[in-house]
């Protein structure tokens, strides 16, 4: 400690000189290649660019002996040299954990709070931030609110980029724990269905089993939670079992797909997704069909939605901390019986 303490008292001037908003520059001029290019994300003029790095290469040179950054002619990227390189991804790594310690920070104290959600439970979360909102803004709570993909799900609540995540997994029927691995507050649960446009005739059936299924054009999600039930009944290869007409990102375009006729077959959706297509209350068409899965499907599975947090963190904070008043909230809608939203 007493070497350290001298070493910091004999800092360089040219050391204690640096600022964040250089090393900031820097980064991005890492990034982007040149000092116009970093100017434009900076939202600054490029001379001003150019200014901090003309410094900071005068106080490395004093520092090392050796510049950061070298210019190589007209609409050519700066060349970093080794300081340069290893200076630039020092500071990256500082800016990052500082910013993840001020946002721990933030989180702990409750001034803060970010919820994720699918958009299949946008309208639930809806009706939950009803309750709470304007209790949060009277404490001047930063609420925000952002999208996140079924395959995102676990990465964004590991890495504290969400604080509570409201979505969709699939579960076995007869599953108590679904999520053990976190704290999980569930809302409702239902099964599949397959929302079709084929004629009677090519389609007659109001079940369909899992050997049927694999002779049926299917419209199915590239990825997300779905695809989940699919992967678990066919296996990973489950793409050479059936035959998949078309793929999507979004349920829109596949209720787009089959109305506009561009594709006939079978799109598989949430069973109350369907309910709401075939009941007019999304975009659709008017034979519009909805089919059920039979029960030969191994495992069983259903569609089980609520609220994720990692596990224990609640426990950290008392009962007013933002975290515990929002979880709150979801477990009073969740048991209120009120009707679930229609639709995505």
């Amino acid at each position: 400690m007493e070497g350290l303490r001298a070493d910091l008292l004999s800092c360089s001037p040219d050391l204690l000189d640096l600022t964040w908003d250089q090393m900031r520059t820097l980064i991005i001029v890492r990034e982007t290649g040149s000092a116009l290019a970093a100017a434009k994300v900076l939202g600054r003029e490029q001379s001003s660019v150019q200014k901090q790095l003309d410094v900071l290469n005068r106080n490395f040179q004093a520092l090392t002996g050796e510049l950061l950054v070298v210019k190589q002619g007209r609409g050519k990227d700066f060349l970093f040299t080794r300081t340069g390189l290893e200076v630039a991804e020092r500071a990256r790594a500082t800016f990052a954990d500082w910013l993840r310690d001020i946002a721990d920070s933030r989180r702990r104290l409750g001034s803060t709070l970010t919820v994720g959600t699918a958009e299949s439970t946008l309208g639930f979360l809806g009706r939950v931030l009803e309750r709470v909102a304007p209790h949060l803004l009277e404490r001047e709570v930063e609420l925000k609110v952002v999208h996140v993909r079924s395959r995102d799900f676990w990465k964004r609540l590991d890495s504290n980029q969400v604080d509570l995540l409201c979505g969709d997994l699939a579960a076995e029927a007869a599953a108590e724990r679904v999520a053990p691995d976190y704290d999980f507050l569930e809302w409702h649960r239902e099964g599949l269905a397959l929302l079709t446009n084929l004629p009677v005739r090519e389609l007659a059936a109001k079940s369909v089993g899992v050997d049927r299924l694999r002779s049926l054009p299917l419209v199915i999600p590239s990825r997300g939670v779905i695809t989940d039930f699919v992967e678990r009944w066919y296996g990973p290869g489950f793409r050479s079992q059936l035959q998949i007409t078309a793929e999507i990102d979004d349920i829109y375009f596949g209720l787009a797909l089959l109305r506009s006729r561009m594709a006939y077959g079978c799109m598989l959706c949430a069973r109350s997704i369907g309910e709401a297509a075939v009941a007019g209350h999304l975009p659709t068409s008017e034979d519009f069909r909805l089919i059920d899965f039979a029960g030969d499907f191994d495992p069983m599975l259903q569609l089980v939605s609520g609220v994720f947090a990692r596990k224990g963190e609640r426990e950290t904070y008392d009962a007013s901390h933002p975290l515990n008043i929002l979880w709150d909230a979801f477990r009073d809608e969740a048991a209120s019986g009120r009707p679930l939203p229609v639709g995505p």
